[in-house]
């Protein structure tokens, strides 16, 4: 088991940050990494709430951990504290042992320097049948998504306030 930490500047408050966070329609649009969709079969954005979540291969190439080209995973908000952290705690479903295992992933909110938000993403508890590199990549993806997602909605909210 190990640990990554992958951190991103967004220029936009941490109050629309953590609404993308607690909004099932925004984290289907940009928890995703490049060339997979997402679909969010439960979301209950509260201490305690359950999700579960798939992420698909657009193409066929890609070899999923919970079905061919698919993996689903599930799990519950551990700790929520508004516009500055999410904990939750998840696991892939799969029948394979050597990618089953409790992960938790916290992200964390702060002001920073010249306006916007620092996000910073731990995940904590990876099995090391995921390459470290993977899980990296996909959390910069879905960062990325985040950012444009939110700076956009942002941008529009101040003109129109």
């Amino acid at each position: 088991m190990y640990s990554t930490r992958v951190s991103l500047h967004v220029n936009a408050s941490r109050s629309a940050v953590y609404r993308a966070l607690m909004d099932a329609d925004a984290l289907a649009k940009w928890r995703v990494p490049t060339g997979m969709s997402s679909h969010v079969h439960t979301f209950d954005a509260r201490e305690g709430g359950a999700f579960r979540i798939s992420l698909t291969y657009d193409e066929p190439v890609g070899t999923g951990k919970s079905a061919p080209h698919t993996d689903t995973y599930h799990g519950h908000f551990a700790k929520l504290v508004p516009d500055e952290q999410v904990v939750e705690v998840f696991e892939f479903e799969t029948a394979n042992t050597a990618l089953r295992a409790t992960m938790t992933m916290t992200t964390t909110l702060t002001d920073a320097d010249g306006g916007g938000t620092d996000v910073l993403v731990v995940h904590e508890g990876i099995p090391d049948a995921v390459p470290a590199a993977d899980n990296e990549t996909g959390t910069r993806m879905a960062l990325a998504n985040l950012a444009r997602l939110v700076e956009t909605a942002d941008a529009a909210e101040e003109h129109d306030g």
